[in-house]
């Protein structure tokens, strides 16, 4: 990371500013360009919004970004207003700033789950000592809703911080109140405490549950190493009920606070930047253009420039009143520029990640995704690497078969014995599908994956599905193994 921020670091002191912020134009998804939008307008007087937008810009980019309706007036050059004895640096655009990078689209604020813990201590016939405790303890929850400290530690934090003296019992006996809370499981000290909680809400003399409460408290080992004959022999059970006293546990929370957390937080809606149709076999690619307004250099600025150029200019008071209007133009003439290239941009290299898997868009089969990685579409485009790499960032198209962001295009390669170049995902693809067809009573380990894999002519390494497999977030054989 400290060796990409060099490269950037020197990468930006090579460039104009005018550069550096059409290169983060570039970057920003179309959700929150519009907020860009609007921040140059209340910035920049002399740029106005035109006309509404239609929804989606038309196939064909040369004919949005030559459109008569929105080129500047050929007639008006801002240059020739400019006198030759004004300094550059008064009128040169420099919206440099921290405060420029990135600014993302503000999440709404809502409580955390430790606040929804806390409003239901509020219903308990709790003392102010009780309180305070209980209170630690759900600030010292992680965000699984695990309490990882000590109950030592925590007389010492209401010692110091609260001045609040008590024992580990008193705390052990808040701490039992605390786990009573909603969601169950909540205030867990480890994996099994928390799903004997969720066990012990419903059990009701089920026997089923009685069985997944025993297996949780006296062959919890057994279970997580997946050791179901021992646990089978040692219970004296049948297949089915063992099967059945899993399948019970399997169901519990194992992140019980994550819930309430996923309940809580705003949810920020994905955007397609993009989107690619099928017509008669052929694909259509359009640019979503609905948070791009049309946006002009303002009339009343161009003829205040014209004012000031055309009057005389004594005064000190007048010649800064100019710099300020020739600043604001040029300014909103970059902008509108800027504004256009990144359209331009960001269609061209589109349309060419499209054109390299075109048989992916067209079927929405992985295996007909080809290796692709920066390098060809910047040669294809004849663009920098790092400029391919800004537009595939936070972008998203919209296909026939889902919404997927640019980067889930670009991938690594394999050879197969013919010598053909086949993409990584590709191979992930058919890994996922072994897995999920495999016999669950004896999971297929990463050796017979690997000859597998060999056998359909796929030249690859048992430490490379290992790579794979861990990648896809799938667990070894042995924890795959069902009864």
């Amino acid at each position: 990371m400290a060796l990409r921020q060099q490269l950037t670091q020197k990468l930006e002191q090579r460039l104009s500013p005018q550069q550096i912020q059409l290169m983060k134009l570039l970057q920003v998804p179309t959700m929150e360009l519009d907020q860009r939008i609007k921040q140059e307008l209340e910035e920049n007087p002399a740029l106005d919004e035109g006309a509404e937008e239609v929804d989606e810009f038309d196939n064909d980019p040369e004919d949005d970004y030559n459109d008569d309706e929105n080129e500047f007036d050929t007639d008006f050059d801002i240059s020739d207003y400019f006198d030759d004895d004004t300094p550059d640096y008064k009128t040169q655009v420099n919206n440099k700033s921290k405060d420029d990078e990135e600014r993302g689209v503000p999440l709404s604020v809502d409580s955390s789950f430790q606040d929804k813990l806390t409003e239901q201590l509020h219903l308990l016939d709790l003392d102010d000592t009780q309180f305070q405790i209980a209170d630690t303890i759900i600030g010292n929850l992680d965000e699984s809703g695990y309490l990882n400290r000590e109950l030592d530690a925590i007389v010492d934090d209401l010692a110091f911080s609260s001045n609040v003296m008590v024992t580990e019992e008193e705390v052990e006996h808040v701490l039992k109140v605390v786990q009573e809370l909603d969601p169950a499981g909540i205030g867990a000290r480890d994996l099994r405490e928390c799903l004997l909680l969720q066990i012990e809400r419903v059990q009701e003399g089920n026997i089923t549950l009685f069985t997944a409460k025993k297996i949780l408290e006296d062959h919890f080992e057994e279970f997580t190493r997946k050791h179901y004959d021992k646990i089978q022999k040692k219970l004296e059970i049948e297949d089915e009920d063992l099967k059945e006293a899993i399948d019970a546990i399997i169901r519990l929370n194992p992140k019980p606070g994550g819930s309430l957390k996923d309940n809580s937080k705003s949810v920020q809606q994905v955007i397609p930047d993009f989107m690619i149709t099928e017509f008669d076999g052929k694909l259509e690619l359009t640019i979503n253009g609905r948070n791009t307004p049309d946006l002009k250099v303002s009339k009343e600025y161009e003829q205040l420039l014209r004012s000031y150029a055309e009057g005389a200019k004594t005064s000190k008071a007048d010649k800064d009143a100019l710099t300020f209007v020739k600043t604001k133009l040029e300014g909103a003439k970059w902008f509108i520029d800027a504004i256009r290239q990144r359209q331009q941009t960001l269609y061209t290299t589109m349309h060419a990640i499209m054109m390299y898997q075109y048989e992916f868009f067209l079927t929405g089969d992985e295996t007909n995704m080809k290796p692709m990685i920066l390098k060809d579409i910047a040669e294809i485009v004849n663009l920098d690497i790092s400029t391919v790499s800004r537009v595939a960032n936070s972008k998203y198209v919209q296909t026939a078969y889902g919404v997927y962001s640019l980067k889930y295009f670009f991938s690594e390669s394999l050879s197969t014995d013919t010598g053909e170049e086949v993409s990584t995902r590709e191979v992930k693809k058919i890994l996922t599908d072994a897995i999920e067809s495999e016999n669950k009573k004896k999971p297929l380990t990463d050796e017979h994956l690997a000859k597998l894999l060999n056998d359909k002519g796929y030249n690859i390494a048992r430490r490379t599905i290992a790579k794979y497999r861990e990648q896809l977030n799938i667990p070894v054989a042995r924890l795959r193994k069902e009864l």
